[in-house]
């Protein structure tokens, strides 16, 4: 990234820190009252523990989308508010997506703190905190760009994002019940489907899809052929992921992985059973989906066994390669140098 680039990125990142607490306002403003005012006051809570804590790349990246895909000074002064509006409200999203994850996988840490469900006080009212979270979106998006010709679009880009992460997340569930270990479906085609509907869509597509409207980008060819390299990407990005929950650093990714003890179809499990001879399935049928520390550590000893590492290490350098060869295909009239950038963000990631 050069300098005026890295600038530039450091403005936008300003300007959407700030627009944080008046979009939290906007949420309370209207509806303060003798009646509601106790759980608007919990709903700001709710906000400030969930919203803003993240990296925030999804949000950000509708911004710099916006940038990529705007020549017209005026044009992107005028709307880089309304980007960074939007930004925030793919933020909401997430918050939505991991508060209610949280719950169903049981975990512990989120983002280098307590999940929010496990905070004192807080518990089964993370339920409703989660709808909480996905309503705030629209009543945003209401207030700041009902005037604007791309609503509709980027309205309904929200609904359907969000059923396909809900489709997603049935999938994952599905496949990995809590109750027993049961490896028939942990396959390259299930995970792939799981990856693509409960991550690389919300994660991916829909912040720079919400910039292409914001510009006037409707063709479906121009969305189809962006939607290619991003979901390719999300799929990169969530193995990478898979990979950290085992072999990162708690105190720089801010959560403790459990997807072996939760019994999770991730990419390092699928290769494990590809690979393994009789005993170390055996190994890994008894072990896997256990919360016991040894069990884990058996389950990782099998991993060691068949250098998972090193097979992530070869994936990484390969799909790299994939992606960038996706990019420079695209035979429609988008940036690539906005894809470039976007794998280059992502590449040997370490959180």
């Amino acid at each position: 990234m050069d300098e005026c680039s890295m600038e530039l990125a450091f403005k936008d990142a300003e300007t959407f820190d700030q627009l944080f607490g008046i979009l939290q306002n906007d949420l309370t403003a209207s509806l303060l009252n003798g009646e509601t005012e106790d759980a608007l006051k919990w709903f700001h809570k709710v906000n400030e523990y969930n919203v803003p804590h993240g990296k925030r790349n999804r949000g950000l990246t509708v911004m710099h989308s916006f940038r990529f895909l705007t020549d017209d000074k005026k044009t992107l002064d005028d709307g880089l508010k309304q980007a960074a509006v939007i930004g925030w409200c793919v933020e909401w999203l997430q918050a939505f997506f991991l508060v209610a994850d949280d719950i169903m996988d049981a975990s512990v840490t989120r983002r280098g703190q307590p999940c929010w469900y496990k905070v004192e006080g807080v518990g089964m009212k993370a339920i409703n905190d989660a709808f909480y979270l996905e309503s705030a979106i629209y009543a945003l998006l209401k207030k700041h760009i009902r005037n604007q010709p791309y609503y509709v679009d980027v309205m309904e880009l929200f609904h359907e994002t969000t059923l396909q992460t809900i489709t997603g997340q049935n999938l994952d569930l599905a496949t990995a019940p809590t109750d027993r270990v049961d490896f028939s479906m942990y396959t390259m085609k299930r995970y792939k489907a799981i990856v693509k509907y409960k991550t690389a869509f919300y994660s991916f597509y829909l912040p720079v899809a919400c910039a292409m409207y914001m510009v006037g980008i409707k063709d479906q060819e121009f969305h189809d052929a962006a939607k290619l390299i991003l979901l390719k990407m999300g799929e990169f990005f969530q193995i990478q992921d898979d990979f950290l929950d085992c072999y990162g650093d708690p105190v720089v990714t801010g959560k403790i992985g459990t997807d072996i003890e939760d019994n999770k179809c991730s990419w390092l499990i699928v290769q494990a059973l590809l690979l393994a001879n009789k005993e170390q399935k055996a190994v890994l049928q008894e072990n896997y989906g256990q919360h016991e520390a040894d069990c884990v550590a058996r389950v990782k000893e099998v991993y060691k066994a068949l250098k998972l590492q090193e097979l992530y290490a070869n994936y990484e350098e390969s799909s790299y390669k994939d992606v960038l060869n996706l990019i420079d295909a695209v035979n429609v009239a988008l940036p690539k140098e906005m894809f470039y950038a976007y794998a280059r963000k992502i590449y040997k990631r370490k959180k």
